[in-house]
């Protein structure tokens, strides 16, 4: 039988810990540590390969373990916050996604680990590894995994001062391992292995500032090795062995100074050379990489190409001159983000060919870049992963499906859709706008139709925001949705937006607005308002997702009004299906502040206040036929609205029914809700690890007082083992008529429930578990909400007749934004 869910998509970005988060393997697969977990991303079919979990803190460094034949890696090593290290051992059949990785982890380090490199001492009979990890402890720490074993070999002390990268390798023409540090002591330290043990044997000055990152490359007989650090420098150093014969007669010829130190057991010399110093960033070097070499003709070759990464903004790929030989720029590349709300890069990798390079920038976000075919000199933009770099808050469906939009504590609102291609079968989903890049925390949002959304953040009005027309137009074009049938309307919409210097709100640009950019020959004197003009919107039209310079300035959507009225921080919004109104509710610690708020989405007005709550209302939700609004509390009750017959100004609710201290049944705070599609149930689920249903809503009313008394559990106690954090019902049913429940735990986990009501009294049997979705699918950190599509059928399939699939995205507080792919006839 088919697997009943699996992952269809993955948004997130790599950690912000500064260098050595990405790794690019032989296998062609990106590696990258994401909050807790490590991803492996496929560049070539534009998704996650697989996500490996096992580290309980950030994590800070990744490395492919580099083979000396060059074959693709099957280890993998990663260092995170939670003092540990981790080796990833892969058997080498099929691909990482359907294999069990085997963890070895390596303890010792007392606090985070920031650095870590490995080499393959031997591959025959067993592997066997040498490993070099820093962390801030002030101490390096040296280990060797032989065939299963893995242990600490030796613990290098720096006193009081920081390692910031290690890089290990052999010295030339030798099997001796050699170690590089580089830290805060603007000084590369060399150690090398005699008698079984490190030896600090050279320090080679230069730098004037904290080293940020160091690599060692082989050049047939010679070593190199490239620094950089945070004085804008790169420096490269050059060690090749020294031949005994007597000095020649000393000549007046001007020579570099070489450093020359001797192996006490072989009695081999070698000279330390500086080769060459690369100037051309104008702020830290973060990361410097060599290209790695290649097999040609039975031999190995190291191509002379570096790649740095810097907070300038700016990648630069520098080669020597063909003619001098001499490191130039100018034979070079320099790649990067002009203008943008943007700082700078803190890594970059070559991939296994050369033919590409990702980098990745201050906010988590990779760029990848792709040499054009014809003129060498030019790299292209290419579509790769992106995602929140802070938790995810929040996530909706758009009403027909087609798309989802996420807001984040990052202070973004982002919009993922599939992307359709003319001639692929496969559909891969992508980040296609970034509506909202805002000031505050962002915390909920609600659609009120199909391209209007509201949001709330950590401020107290509520912002309602439409799509531009440039927005639908690309929208048309990569989903492949025809234009008519998206919008009838759309000569009078604005054509995009942008943000004041100093604003947060997002303002509607017209055709008339765009300013035309100056030419090339004529720049203006480069001053601080230039490199941040007013109006930066600049409308594109796009076939496929846009890489993030794009994304970070041309996708903003208008903000259309501003809903003014409550005390204190947003905290939950939603909207009626019919979009007429729309309820938010704000952090309170009172009854006055605990208010909900209705509005009116036609005139903007405030149409009613419904006080109930005495502390914050955590999640608001209308039933399908917009009868009636459920509202949920952190103090510990429900409460549920009647909408009256309407008034002129609007509609009217009326509190029908509620729980208090003698009818409760949730002791701690009810986190979230949701409703059955028949409008006759409801369910809350609570941090006290109790999911209940509740009902029924549609039974007529008797009573003079209006109240529902017959609203009470019709289902036994769920215990779901952990603190709830998020439910959600399928609006549709499984084949034999169940309702379909998706559960949201604190420690990440998602588990599907049915449940059908039996006979008058509530029944366990009524229950069932289908599927505890796999830990390493599921979220790392707390699942904050779940959505499930409003119809059967996956977005960008064209699939709503064959009603098998459904599904159903979820966003946690480990950056992470899923959609999965749910069979529910295997349910």
């Amino acid at each position: 039988m088919a697997a009943p869910v699996w992952v269809c998509h993955v948004a997130c970005c790599a950690n912000r810990a500064g260098g050595g988060v990405v790794s690019w393997g032989r296998g062609g697969l990106i590696a990258f540590g994401s909050c807790h977990d490590v991803v492996l991303y496929d560049p070539a079919a534009r998704r996650v390969a697989a996500t490996l979990r096992g580290h309980t803190g950030r994590v800070n460094c990744v490395r492919w373990v580099r083979r000396r034949d060059r074959v693709s890696e099957t280890e993998l090593i990663s260092g995170g916050s939670d003092k540990q290290l981790i080796i990833w051992e892969w058997n080498g059949e099929g691909t990482w996604t359907n294999q069990p990785v085997k963890t070895i982890p390596l303890k010792g380090h007392t606090e985070a680990v920031c650095a870590v490199d490995a080499v393959c001492q031997s591959d025959e009979p067993v592997l066997n590894l040498l490993i070099a990890s820093a962390a801030s402890d002030s101490t390096v720490r040296i280990w060797s995994w032989h065939g299963s074993e893995a242990k600490c070999i030796e613990i290098l002390h720096f006193g009081n001062g920081f390692v910031m990268d290690v890089c290990l390798s052999f010295l030339p023409g030798s099997n001796v391992p050699v170690l590089a540090c580089g830290g805060d002591d603007c000084k590369i330290s060399l150690f090398i292995q005699q008698n079984g043990q490190f030896q600090k044997t050279l320090i080679l000055p230069g730098h004037e500032d904290w080293i940020r990152g160091i690599e060692w490359a082989v050049c047939g007989e010679d070593l190199f090795l490239a620094s950089c650090a945070q004085d804008c420098l790169i420096r490269i150093w050059k060690v090749c062995t020294k031949s005994k014969q007597p000095s020649e007669t000393e000549d007046d010829s001007i020579r570099l100074k070489e450093n020359v130190f001797t192996l006490k057991d072989t009695d081999a010399s070698y000279a330390v050379t500086l080769e060459s110093v690369l100037a051309g960033h104008e702020n830290w070097v973060y990361a410097v990489h060599w290209q790695p070499s290649f097999s040609q003709d039975g031999s190995m070759q190291q191509p002379m190409r570096i790649l740095s990464a810097s907070m300038d903004k700016t990648v630069i790929i520098w080669e020597p001159d063909k003619e001098s030989g001499i490191w130039l720029e100018q034979a070079s590349v320099r790649v990067g983000e002009v203008g943008g709300n943007t700082l700078g890069f803190f890594d970059c990798q070559f991939s296994p060919d050369g033919s590409m390079i990702v980098a990745h920038a201050f906010h988590g976000a990779l760029h990848l870049w792709k040499q054009a075919t014809v003129n060498k000199k030019e790299w292209t933009p290419e579509v790769v992963i992106s995602g929140h770099f802070n938790s995810v808050e929040d996530v909706k469906w758009d009403p027909e499906g087609e798309f989802i939009i996420s807001v984040g504590s990052d202070q973004t609102t982002r919009l993922f859709a599939p992307w359709k291609r003319k001639e692929a079968t496969e559909v891969t989903w992508h980040e296609i706008a970034r509506p909202q890049v805002h000031g505050y925390d962002m915390r909920c949002l609600a659609m009120v139709g199909r391209f209007q959304f509201v949001s709330g953040a950590d401020e107290k009005v509520l912002r309602v925001f439409r799509a531009p027309k440039n927005f639908i137009e690309n929208f048309s074009n990569i989903t492949g949705i025809p234009m008519e049938k998206l919008c009838s309307h759309s000569s009078d919409l604005p054509e995009g937006a942008t943000v004041p210097a100093l604003g947060l709100s997002n303002k509607a640009v017209f055709e008339g607005d765009m300013t035309v950019q100056p030419a090339e020959e004529e720049e203006s004197v480069n001053t601080i308002s230039n490199q941040y003009p007013e109006i930066c919107f600049q409308p594109v039209m796009l076939t496929e997702p846009p890489p993030e310079d794009h994304l970070l300035q041309n996708t903003l959507w208008p903000e259309i009004q501003k809903l003014y009225g409550h005390g204190y921080e947003i905290f939950c919004v939603a909207c009626n299906n019919s979009n007429t109104v729309i309820a938010s509710a704000c952090k309170a610690s009172k009854r006055e502040h605990a208010a909900i708020i209705l509005w009116s989405t036609t005139s903007w007005k405030k149409l009613q206040s419904l006080a109930f709550h005495n502390l914050t209302v955590t999640q608001l939700a209308f039933s399908p036929n917009d009868r009636f609004l459920l509202a949920v509390s952190r103090d510990r009750n429900w409460s549920l609205w009647r909408q009256e017959d309407s008034s002129e100004s609007g509609p009217v609710f009326t509190c029908c029914a509620y729980t208090d201290k003698n009818t409760a049944v949730h002791s701690r705070i009810i986190w979230s809700c949701d409703w059955t599609p028949d409008n006759k149930y409801f369910i809350t689920g609570s941090r006290d690890k109790k999911i209940i249903i509740w009902g029924q809503c549609d039974s007529p009313v008797t009573t003079e007082g209006k109240v529902l008394d017959s609203v009470k559990p019709c289902s036994t106690v769920l215990d779901a083992s952990d603190s709830v954090t998020a439910v959600s019902i399928s609006h549709v049913l499984t084949p034999d008529g169940r309702y379909i429940v998706a559960v949201g735990l604190e420690n990440g986990k998602i588990i599907l429930h049915t449940w059908k009501q039996s006979g008058q009294e509530p029944a366990p049997a009524d229950w069932t578990t289908c599927v505890e979705i796999d830990n390493s699918q599921s979220h790392a950190l707390a699942v904050k909400r779940l959505c499930w599509r409003h119809h059967a059928g996956r977005a960008g399939h064209n699939d709503q007749n064959s009603s098998e699939w459904l599904q159903l995205a979820s966003c946690g507080a480990d950056h992470c934004v899923k959609v999965f792919n749910v069979n529910r006839f295997a349910l």
